[in-house]
């Protein structure tokens, strides 16, 4: 099972300073030396609340494209994008260049989007989300897997287009599907290589979700073992930051080898990659991370 870090590009959440990318990159390289499989970036421009000043979010692409010759083995994703951010047809061509600079090292993963402060602020559709990422996907997948696409929707068409030159996968990037409604799972099972659902604790809170893929699987005739099954653990240390963030219900906590113990429960669950969200994300919480990445991995070998 591979193990990844989502890398924070907003702003320090007390301080609502800039995290600069010569900190990014300092992480990930950190990271790749550490023991980790993989670096996944978060896709918003800004994050906004009534009565609260405006949180800045670097924008992924391109803090993304320059991590994949800033690193040499690690992997890098998106977690995820949304859709209706760029066109798919563009964005095909943006990911089989980035698979090419990193050597194939991309994980594209791409999601409905939700946050929709930011979609108003940048002039953004916000309707029928579900809807656009169902066409979207239509045309990147057999862009990313063949090369070629001819397809008019609704919200999107791609007339006789061309993804070429082709990247160092023949088949291109594997594409990661993220969300949890009913639809989103179906388009999952569907059309993608790997389905991420968030934000997980200990190995048990996997189980409901798991039983929801599976039924979408069923639903529109996949074996729901060729699909796989990521999840996004949310990691809170109270000991750093006593305030529990509103987005981890679950949290997983407390030492390195407990977290290490963790890890191998989802390992024997079959996942085949999880990733870890920190709060806080401060050099205190890395270290113990990567401690619990070396116990694990330790017991492999």
């Amino acid at each position: 099972m591979k193990v990844g870090l989502l890398v924070y590009t907003a702003n320090e959440t007390q301080t609502n300073t800039p995290r600069r990318y010569e900190t990014i990159r300092s992480i990930v390289r950190r990271a790749e030396a550490g023991g980790f499989d993989s670096v996944w970036l978060v896709d918003h421009f800004l994050y906004r609340d009534a009565g609260e000043p405006t949180i800045g979010v670097w924008e992924c692409w391109t803090v993304l494209a320059a991590l994949a010759e800033a690193t040499r083995q690690i992997e890098i994703g998106t977690l995820v994008l949304c859709n209706s951010f760029r066109n798919p047809a563009i964005l095909a061509k943006m990911a089989t260049t980035a698979d090419e600079v990193s050597q194939g090292r991309l994980i594209l993963g791409i999601g409905a989007g939700w946050n929709e402060p930011e979609y108003q602020a940048f002039g953004l559709p916000f309707d029928h989300r579900v809807d656009r990422l169902e066409e979207a996907l239509q045309i990147l997948v057999p862009l990313l897997r063949d090369g070629h696409v001819d397809f008019a929707g609704k919200y999107y068409q791609a007339r006789d287009c061309d993804d070429v030159p082709r990247g160092p996968r023949p088949a291109g990037p594997p594409l990661l599907v993220g969300g949890e409604g009913p639809r989103i799972l179906r388009l999952a099972a569907r059309y993608a290589d790997m389905c991420n659902v968030g934000y997980m604790g200990q190995p048990e809170t996997l189980a409901e979700p798991l039983a929801r893929i599976e039924a979408a699987c069923s639903e529109v005739g996949r074996d729901p073992a060729t699909l796989g099954v990521t999840a996004l653990i949310g990691l809170w240390f109270p000991e750093f930051r006593p305030e529990k963030p509103t987005f981890l219900q679950h949290p997983l906590t407390g030492t390195a080898r407990e977290i290490a113990a963790a890890i191998r429960g989802y390992a024997g669950l079959g996942v085949p990659h999880i990733m870890f969200q920190c709060w806080p994300f401060t050099v205190q919480v890395f270290e113990r991370l990567t401690e619990a990445v070396r116990l694990y991995k330790a017991d492999l070998a």
